[in-house]
C-alpha cells in the first residue's frame, strides 16, 4: 500500500512511498483512510522517528474488515481514528479508539479533530470553567482554537494568546472574550491557563495564575526553555498547580463527544488548509512555518 513515511533527507522527513499492509489485532479494525490531517508537533518531531516507519495519528474512511472479536463499528462504517500509522490507505486501529461519523458530518472535517481536538476537550474538562478566568496561548493553532471554544461553550472568560494580529483573526467567532498578542496587556488572576508555547511565555502565564488556579502545559511550540527564577514556584494560600497533560488513551467515548458538538453546530473542525496528500510536503512546510491557522487535512488519493 501507499503511505507517508518517514524519510529523513526529504523535504519535512516525510514523503509518499510504500508500507507493508497492516495486520490487525482482535480488537482491532481495518480502516480504508479517505483523509487525514497533521499536527505541527507530530510533523516537528517526524525526523526523529526510524526511516521508513508509516507516521500521523489522525484520520477518518470507512471499515473495510470489522475486529474480529466483534467488536467496534460494522464493514462499511464511516468513522474517525485516533493510532499510530494512520497516514496510510489503511490503517489498523483499536475498536476503542474510533467512533461513529453522523450524517452530515464530512470525513475531511472529522479527520481534523483527533489528536488536537482531544487534548483540547480533556484539558478544558480537567476542571470547572464556569465563570472562571481561562488563557489559551497558542489560540490560533490546532489544539488552541479547539481549546477557545470548548472553554467558551464551558462558560469561561476566554483570553486567546497569539503571535501575531493576523494569528488572531476568527478567534472572537470562536468565543474568545479578548485576544492579545503575547501576553501584552494579560492581568491577574487567571483560574486555568492551556499552554501549547512553553519557554518565557510559560513563566510569565505562570506568574499570572489565581492561588488555586492551574496551568496545564500541552506543548512547547517556542522551542524554548522555561527558566523559573529562585523562589518564583512558592505563592501563599491554596496551591497553584502545574501539570503535563497528553492523554489520549481510550479515545473513543470522546470522539464521540467532539462529532455530536460538530453535527450540533457547537463545534467547527478547524481547517485551514485541505490538499491532497501528494502536496504532503508542502503542508508540512507551512505547519512548520506557522502559515496555517488550524489543522491540515489532506486527501488519501487511491488508484
Amino acid at each position: 500500500m501507499r503511505a507517508i513515511v518517514v524519510d529523513p533527507a526529504a523535504p519535512g522527513s516525510l514523503r509518499l512511498d510504500t508500507a507493508p499492509e497492516p495486520a490487525p489485532a482482535a480488537g482491532q479494525l481495518l480502516l480504508d483512510v479517505r483523509h487525514f490531517s497533521l499536527n505541527r508537533g507530530e510533523v516537528a518531531a517526524a525526523g526523529g522517528r526510524p526511516a521508513g516507519a508509516v507516521h500521523g495519528y489522525d484520520a477518518a474512511g470507512v471499515v473495510a474488515r470489522a475486529a474480529a472479536d466483534g467488536t467496534g463499528p460494522a464493514v462499511g462504517a464511516r468513522v474517525v481514528a485516533f493510532g499510530p500509522g494512520a497516514w496510510a490507505e489503511r490503517m489498523a486501529v483499536a475498536t476503542t479508539a474510533v467512533a461513529e461519523v453522523p450524517e452530515g458530518v464530512g470525513l475531511a472535517e472529522a479527520a481534523a479533530l483527533p489528536m488536537a481536538g482531544l487534548t483540547a476537550l480533556r484539558t478544558v474538562r480537567s476542571r470547572s470553567v464556569l465563570g472562571r478566568r481561562v488563557l489559551v496561548t497558542g489560540a490560533s493553532g490546532g489544539v488552541g482554537r479547539y481549546a477557545v471554544r470548548l472553554a467558551a461553550l464551558g462558560g469561561a472568560e476566554v483570553i486567546a494568546s497569539v503571535g501575531s494580529p493576523a494569528r488572531g483573526e476568527g478567534l472572537e467567532a470562536l468565543g474568545a472574550d479578548r485576544v492579545v498578542v503575547g501576553l501584552d496587556g494579560v492581568d491577574a488572576p487567571l483560574d486555568l491557563v492551556i499552554d501549547t508555547v512553553g519557554g518565557p511565555q510559560l513563566v510569565a502565564a505562570w506568574d499570572l495564575l489565581a492561588p488555586g488556579g492551574e496551568l496545564r502545559t500541552v506543548g512547547a511550540a517556542s522551542g524554548e526553555p522555561a527558566t523559573f527564577a529562585p523562589a518564583s514556584l512558592f505563592s501563599l494560600g491554596p496551591p497553584k498547580v502545574m501539570s503535563t497533560f497528553g492523554d489520549v488513551s481510550e479515545p473513543g467515548p470522546d470522539l464521540a463527544t467532539l462529532l455530536r458538538f460538530v453535527a450540533a453546530g457547537r463545534l467547527s473542525p478547524e481547517v485551514g488548509w485541505r490538499g491532497s496528500w501528494e502536496a504532503v510536503a508542502e503542508a508540512a512546510e507551512a505547519l512548520l512555518a506557522r502559515r496555517i491557522v488550524g489543522k491540515a487535512v489532506l486527501e488519501v488519493a487511491t488508484d
